[in-house]
């Protein structure tokens, strides 16, 4: 298998809407976001919000978790994002929401949106088009248009290159060094689709194929790129994979682990996500889990690239995103088709 993952057309035999191109495309997606967001009709001054929402679903909230890790890193309000047709109680005049939608037909987001109108919130509209567009534009809403196109789940800069840049554009987050992460980015293309023996992407892949993944984060921004894994490996791998994070699942799942082998997993694998410069509490939290479950599960790690936090989590997201792909591969299925959500739409749209 390790041979064919070197044939590009082995890779691209069920990939007939390019799903390995656009995230080669990646990069230089996040640099025409950049300039997208520069050019939008952002206000010059909201004023000091005391609560940042994103509302979004799927690949449109992406960005949002990823933007929560800066702000809590970086920003000193709170960031929340949200994934439902309704906002919390405490959402209101002092709260700036971002509403994202790819397409600009989620109905969870445009209930959502409402509801930020209705309680008097700051809006600011993500979207390519369609009814939030559209609400946007009659409630003098600014809205930051993307490139449509592509599903959602290969637009992560798009969706999340914009909202980063209001943040700071609004003072809310410092200011970020853009082109160093995606010069970086442009590196880890080059290394990740090179052939099997130097690519540990596609080594990965090989691991994870007809085993039970789950995705470990050693910390809180470590977990959001877990969950984003996860996403896409569903998503374009269409494999199960399950998501925790340390030091919470020292607390409860590393109990899990005592009856796993009973389970009836055959293999299960862990894949630890990490920066590299966790303290040394959290290295020894992964490192004594990995030896208490070492006649359990297959363990690998992989470490982010970068000097700072967006860096770090753009490349450990999108060496994630060429693994779901070449997993995809092995697995013979097309990486695009969410024939399953489809479905579930057309049902929800029968439902008043």
């Amino acid at each position: 298998m390790a041979e064919n993952l070197n044939d590009r057309s082995f890779v691209e035999r069920l990939d007939p809407k390019g799903m390995l191109r656009l995230t080669e495309e990646f990069p230089n997606q996040c640099r025409r976001a950049l300039e997208i967001a520069k050019a939008a009709p952002l206000p010059s001054d909201i004023g000091k919000p005391k609560l940042v929402v994103l509302t979004g679903l799927g690949g449109s909230a992406a960005g949002g978790d990823f933007t929560r890790a800066l702000f809590e890193a970086q920003a000193d309000v709170p960031f929340v994002v949200n994934r439902d047709y309704s906002l919390a109680n405490y959402v209101g005049p002092d709260t700036l929401v971002f509403a994202t939608s790819y397409s600009g037909n989620t109905e969870e987001t445009l209930a959502a949106y409402d509801d930020a109108r209705a309680r008097g919130a700051k809006l600011v509209v993500v979207t390519n088009g369609g009814k939030l567009a559209a609400k946007a534009q009659a409630d003098g809403v600014p809205a930051i248009l993307i490139p449509a196109g592509q599903p959602p789940r290969t637009a992560l800069g798009y969706l999340l290159i914009p909202v980063v840049y209001a943040c700071e554009k609004f003072g809310l987050l410092p200011p970020q060094d853009y082109e160093a992460a995606f010069s970086l980015l442009d590196r880890c293309r080059s290394d990740w689709t090179v052939e099997a023996a130097d690519n540990p992407a596609k080594a990965l892949a090989q691991a994870l194929f007809g085993k039970l993944g789950l995705l470990y984060g050693l910390g809180s921004w470590q977990a959001v790129v877990a969950n984003r894994w996860k996403g896409q490996i569903n998503e374009n791998s269409k494999n199960m994979a399950f998501v925790n994070a340390f030091p919470e699942l020292n607390h409860n799942e590393i109990l899990g682990w005592v009856g796993a082998g009973k389970q009836g997993v055959a293999n299960w694998v862990v894949v630890l996500l990490q920066d590299g410069s966790e303290s040394a509490k959290m290295k020894a939290r992964a490192r004594v889990t990995a030896e208490l479950t070492k006649d359990l599960a297959e363990w690998h790690s992989v470490e982010a690239r970068g000097v700072n936090l967006l860096q770090k989590m753009l490349s450990l997201t999108y060496f994630g995103d060429f693994v779901s792909l070449y997993l995809a591969a092995l697995n013979g299925v097309d990486p695009e088709n969410i024939d399953w959500i489809n479905v579930l739409k057309s049902e929800l749209a029968k439902v008043d």
